[in-house]
């Protein structure tokens, strides 16, 4: 999972991600229930919107969960009553990220990694939105969710996180943010659930410059 990451400024999301940025802003670190922007379709056009970093579903009564949804297993998406809705109707969006930081346990401790691109470029990385209005106020609040995958067999993503002792080392149900690559991004916008299911996985080992802090 994911609990803190950096999206690229204004100026650069608009230049990689083909959106106009003007009338946004947003910080320079994102955790969750903070203010990040997310990009997502809307009238056949790409829109970059600034909303909560974590999801708040249809059904809540209040914009303050409880529980966390800033990650969401994309193995459960289709069935998970806080994902499920935003799913199926192809409510999927690209989150911009320059770096993330994951933990590092191998040494007993926890050391902070980051993760950039190898190439250079901003992530990509899946997500899912939903519009939430307070019926109380008429307050609209706009929401996203980072999409996970299970990084078990992944050379570099099954090192973070803390492990437990208790379970074998493919059980341990690591996890992996999922990029989208520039060329899939209209795919995964605009395409059937097929197609988006098709993009969940993740990403060769040489797209990641990563490291310790």
């Amino acid at each position: 999972m994911c609990n803190v990451y950096r999206p690229p400024g204004p100026a650069d999301v608009a230049l990689h991600f083909a959106v106009d940025t003007r009338s946004v802003v947003w910080p320079a670190s994102v955790h969750p229930r903070t203010p990040g922007p997310f990009i997502r379709l809307a009238g056949g056009e790409r829109e970059v919107v600034v909303g909560q970093w974590a999801l708040i579903p249809p059904w809540a009564k209040e914009s303050k969960l409880k529980f966390s949804t800033n990650n969401a297993r994309s193995e459960e998406v289709s069935e998970k009553a806080s994902y499920r809705d935003a799913w199926r109707r192809g409510q999927r969006c690209i989150i911009p990220a320059a770096d993330f930081d994951e933990p590092n346990w191998e040494t007993g401790k926890n050391v902070w990694w980051r993760f950039r691109r190898a190439d250079g470029q901003p992530w990509g990385l899946a997500g899912l939105w939903n519009t939430w209005i307070d019926r109380s106020t008429g307050e609209v609040h706009e929401s996203y969710t980072m999409l996970t995958l299970n990084a078990d067999a992944h050379l570099l993503m099954r090192r973070m996180h803390k492990p437990d002792p208790k379970l074998a080392a493919d059980q341990q149900d690591k996890r992996s943010v999922i990029p989208i690559e520039m060329a899939d991004i209209d795919q995964w916008l605009a395409g059937t659930v097929n197609d988006a299911q098709a993009l969940l996985k993740l990403a060769p080992v040489g797209v990641f410059a990563a490291g310790p802090l």
